[in-house]
């Protein structure tokens, strides 16, 4: 069976998911803090952020394995906030593959049909079709310790699809996998989600995760929603210092503010928040840093402290004053530790905040 086969009979109509006002307390903790978010009929939406900034808390609440605090959680315009677990449909994959190790891949997958008394001619072309889907088809013979921890992964997934859930949670389902398999499979889970159309919540602390797949992020802070958006609006126009601060990388420089422009390096940029004045710290890009061998060029002169490779790209750190900084470059310019440069910033306008200090 083609994939495009296995996926239609698995096809979700979209259901819309909305927290309202969403609060969820611990003895001494607030794990969730009024929490609003709405995820559209068939939206990809990733929730990212630092250990104990609620996220995964969120999923749950979801999920329907916490009882919140105050708030609603809604599906599809129904308050399911006191809904048990095995009413709200949803179809969950987590960080451990969680599958029974006396049964098959295909024996794993039909375990949901088997407790909803779904027929078992059924049943068996439900499951293969799943493991279909996931390129698991000629191995659904197989039991959890002949498959490698991607393809156990990919199985977690069928198990959770077969169903046709309403929603798709996925809580930090790649990080007990190597660098390698975690991008095929960030991948794959992608794919089949749009083929599906199915309304899927992703946990992650990894950005480039949350970046590469989700049609929109929402970057948490303790117990709320700091910024969402799509990938490139969060990482090209952060909303406030600690989104610019936690997705991607920046340099983190002092500069002077005032009247909408700091000063930075020497250089005047413009301020994304022109209320800001006197002495703040600035995020700036380091591919807005432009590094140049030392000479005539105006800027800001430095050392070259060390550099990394990464592929399609180099990142050089440069000694400017008592600052490092991080400038990212052509893969084909090469500098050496101790080399005298000269910075410039390129960025049209940067984020910045209040120097703590």
């Amino acid at each position: 069976m083609t994939t495009h086969a296995a996926a239609s009979a698995l096809l979700s109509p979209g259901t819309a998911v909305e927290f309202a006002g969403v609060d969820k307390h611990y003895p001494g903790h607030r794990a969730l803090d009024g929490l609003d978010l709405r995820i559209e009929p068939g939206e990809f939406v990733a929730l990212l952020g630092p250990s104990g900034c609620g996220k995964t808390t969120a999923l749950r609440a979801l999920a329907g394995l916490e009882v919140v605090t105050g708030g609603t959680v809604s599906v599809d315009g129904v308050d399911v906030s006191r809904t048990p677990v095995n009413q709200r449909d949803m179809g969950m994959v987590f960080q451990s593959y969680s599958l029974f190790p006396h049964l098959t891949a295909l024996e794993n997958v039909e375990f949901g049909l088997r407790m909803r008394r779904t027929p078992a001619a059924e049943r068996r072309r439900l499951a293969t079709e799943a493991l279909d889907l996931v390129d698991l088809g000629e191995r659904g013979g197989r039991y959890a310790h002949q498959l490698s921890g991607g393809q156990q992964q990919r199985v977690a997934l069928a198990r959770a699809l077969v169903t046709r859930p309403r929603v798709l949670l996925l809580d930090e389902p790649l990080s007990a996998l190597d660098a390698k398999v975690r991008v095929q499979l960030r991948d794959e889970i992608r794919r089949i989600q749009q083929e599906l159309g199915i309304t899927t919540l992703f946990v992650t602390h990894d950005q480039d995760e949350a970046l590469a797949v989700a049609d929109r992020v929402a970057v948490m802070r303790a117990g709320r929603i700091e910024q969402i958006g799509a990938p490139e609006e969060l990482y090209a126009r952060p909303a406030t210092p600690f989104v610019a601060d936690f997705v991607g990388q920046s340099n983190r420089l002092e500069g002077l503010a005032a009247l909408g422009v700091v000063t930075v390096l020497g250089q005047d940029l413009a301020l994304r928040d022109r209320a800001l004045s006197g002495v703040v710290r600035c995020f700036v890009r380091p591919e807005d840093v432009q590094v140049t061998p030392s000479g005539p060029t105006a800027g800001a002169r430095g050392t070259v402290l060390g550099t990394s490779f990464h592929g399609s790209f180099r990142r050089t750190t440069v000694l400017v004053g008592a600052e490092q900084i991080v400038a990212q470059h052509a893969a084909s310019v090469v500098f050496s530790p101790g080399d005298d440069v000269v910075l410039r910033l390129t960025a049209a306008e940067v984020m910045a905040e209040a120097d703590p200090a």
